[in-house]
């Protein structure tokens, strides 16, 4: 368990890196610029993250993680209360997009985002399942779970990326809307 002395240098951490993103791309920053924007030492990043890329990972996760805890009905980290219980945890997720939290449409908008799509979708993955169950009913006959899994987190990350090319236009609702449209059938299954 973290300290709170921890917490808040974690917390410099990743404010000097989601400011680093506003300003270029996640390949031009350097730990260096992480060290000096959040004014800590080399020592005080790597006693927190082994390197840029496990720092990347860690701000997905913890976007997810804060998505899955708000599904679950555990209490929100954040001052965000818009929507009710009813809504699905992709608007949720739309929604914290849609207000660039942590810069992540800076990383999903970037050239050289493959590391964040790689954990985008493994974090999606785990979403799906935990939310929807897929994964731990019995096989359907014609689609592998593994694969229904893979398609509705690839469809997802799609839908963000169109949205992001039509520079986010559509409300967080529409574009939930399009998606369930598209995947519904996947994820309910009888």
């Amino acid at each position: 368990m973290m300290d709170r002395r921890q917490k808040k240098t974690r917390e410099a951490i990743f404010n000097a890196f989601t400011e680093l993103l506003s300003e270029k791309s996640y390949h031009q920053i350097s730990v260096q610029d992480i060290i000096d924007t959040a004014d800590i030492g080399r020592t005080t990043f790597y006693a927190h993250f082994e390197t840029k890329d496990y720092l990347l990972k860690e701000l997905c996760a913890e976007l997810f993680d804060h998505i899955i805890d708000t599904a679950m009905g555990l209490p929100h980290r954040h001052a965000c209360s818009y929507g009710d219980e009813s809504d699905s945890v992709f608007l949720h997720l739309l929604r914290h997009l849609r207000e660039n939290d942590r810069h992540i449409l800076d990383l999903l908008a970037s050239d050289n985002n493959e590391l964040f799509l790689r954990y985008f979708k493994s974090e999606l993955k785990k979403l799906i399942v935990s939310q929807y169950g897929v994964g731990n009913e019995a096989p359907h006959a014609a689609l592998p779970e593994e694969y229904r899994i893979h398609h509705i987190a690839s469809s997802f990350v799609e839908a963000v990326s169109w949205w992001i090319s039509h520079r986010c236009k559509e409300s967080p609702e529409e574009i939930a809307g399009y998606f369930a449209a598209t995947v519904d059938p996947l994820i309910n299954k009888n």
